[in-house]
């Protein structure tokens, strides 16, 4: 987006920027540990163990496919 007449003189990819910034401040690395575990953590109740099994299945398939392709294309 870019900037518009009366609404300040920042872009919305500077604001953005700029409040990325300040949480990182906020947080630190810490914080950010802190909130990939929580994340991890709901994502493992969502899913139960069946849903981690077929996560670990699709990725799997996937890196066969892509191990086939280089092998043909030699």
């Amino acid at each position: 987006m870019t900037k518009q007449k009366g609404q300040g003189d920042m872009s919305v990819r500077e604001a953005g920027r700029l409040g990325g910034e300040a949480r990182k401040e906020e947080l630190g690395p810490e914080g950010y540990s802190k909130l990939g575990k929580q994340g991890g953590e709901a994502r493992k109740q969502e899913l139960g163990p069946e849903g981690y099994s077929e996560l670990g299945q699709k990725g799997g398939h996937r890196v066969r496919e892509l191990i086939d392709k280089g092998k043909s294309a030699e």
